[in-house]
């Protein structure tokens, strides 16, 4: 059409949009903002590790409850298996169409630095969703050990061979450990396992100086007794054990790093479906019930929009590559 014809039409559309019932346009924006019919079947998220951890419980307690939000089964489906990768790439190859999340983690972040021929890109390959809960770490001893606070244990460490315990090799306990050390320019002999449950029986039965690890795997043996809380690797105390320090507190500034549990979802997953699976996410967490599942779990509940997540993982992705790279970490 002729540039003048169309400004012609300009004033008349403009009259006849204005006229247009309140009602319409709330309709309109509905139907632009929120993809029809989604979901019109089960929606699946996919848990790139074992069932039983934290990472699994949660994604559960979401799968639960957004099946009663969305209408629609939402299932959890563990490919567990090399880092998490074999999840995580499943999910980076489905069609963004909405019916696959990927329960995520920290270690998608850490996975860009800790393996260099991945088949995805853990930033770009994934639309961030919602972080669902944070995870703290924390370093324990045992009740007995002379070690009475943080300072005393890298005393030492300085001096003798200290033995810590972690998850596994490159997790995020094991790059805040060395983050720790190199703050306190102290060190101790790390000791990976595949998965916390083995690192924790050691520690108790005193084959382990010391254990880094997430708050939820230790946070009962600490309350009753059997161990030590040296220090929590959030900014702040944790509700879960009030009482074990910060990392700042113990005298090592700068050295903060708290994991993370969260949905992601294809890139190029539509916007809308994002928004909503966030909003639901929140509402799903604000119930008491859950609240108090994810309080006895040491986690901590988070409400974010999806800008925020996806900040996180660039970040965290440059973070720990620079700590992969000092610290000479390999993958197992």
């Amino acid at each position: 059409m002729h540039r003048r014809n169309l400004l012609a039409l300009l004033p008349a559309t403009a009259a006849a949009l204005a006229a247009r019932p309140a009602a319409a346009w709330t309709n309109s924006a509905r139907a632009q903002a929120t993809p029809a019919a989604w979901p019109e079947h089960t929606v699946r998220i996919i848990v790139p590790v074992a069932a039983g951890g934290s990472q699994d419980i949660v994604a559960r307690l979401l799968a639960r409850h957004l099946t009663d939000a969305f209408g629609q089964n939402v299932v959890v489906e563990n490919q567990p298996g090399a880092g998490s990768n074999i999840g995580y790439e499943h999910a980076a190859r489905a069609r963004p169409d909405g019916y696959t999340l990927l329960a995520g983690s920290d270690s998608l972040s850490i996975n860009k630095a800790l393996f260099p021929n991945l088949k995805f890109d853990p930033v770009v390959d994934f639309a961030p969703v919602a972080r669902a809960v944070r995870v703290p770490q924390i370093l324990v001893v045992r009740a007995d050990h002379p070690a009475r606070n943080l300072e005393d244990f890298l005393k030492l460490a300085r001096r003798v061979p200290v033995a810590v315990g972690t998850p596994g090799n490159g997790s995020l306990a094991h790059l805040l450990g060395e983050v720790v050390q190199e703050a306190a320019e102290a060190r101790w002999t790390h000791v990976p396992y595949r998965g916390g449950a083995l690192a924790v029986n050691d520690l108790l039965g005193g084959s382990l100086q010391g254990v880094l690890i997430n708050i939820g795997a230790v946070a009962d043996h600490v309350r009753a007794g059997r161990m030590r809380g040296l220090f929590v690797s959030s900014g702040q105390r944790t509700l879960a054990l009030p009482e074990v320090p910060t990392l700042a507190e113990a005298g090592v500034r700068g050295a903060e790093a708290v994991g993370w549990h969260g949905l992601v979802a294809p890139a190029g997953t539509d916007p809308a479906i994002v928004a909503r699976v966030n909003a639901e996410t929140a509402r799903v967490l604000a119930r008491p019930d859950v609240a108090d599942r994810v309080a006895a779990l040491g986690l901590e509940a988070v409400n974010e929009p999806p800008e925020a997540l996806g900040a996180l993982i660039r970040a965290d992705a440059e973070r720990w590559a620079a700590v992969v790279r000092r610290a000479r970490i390999q993958p197992d």
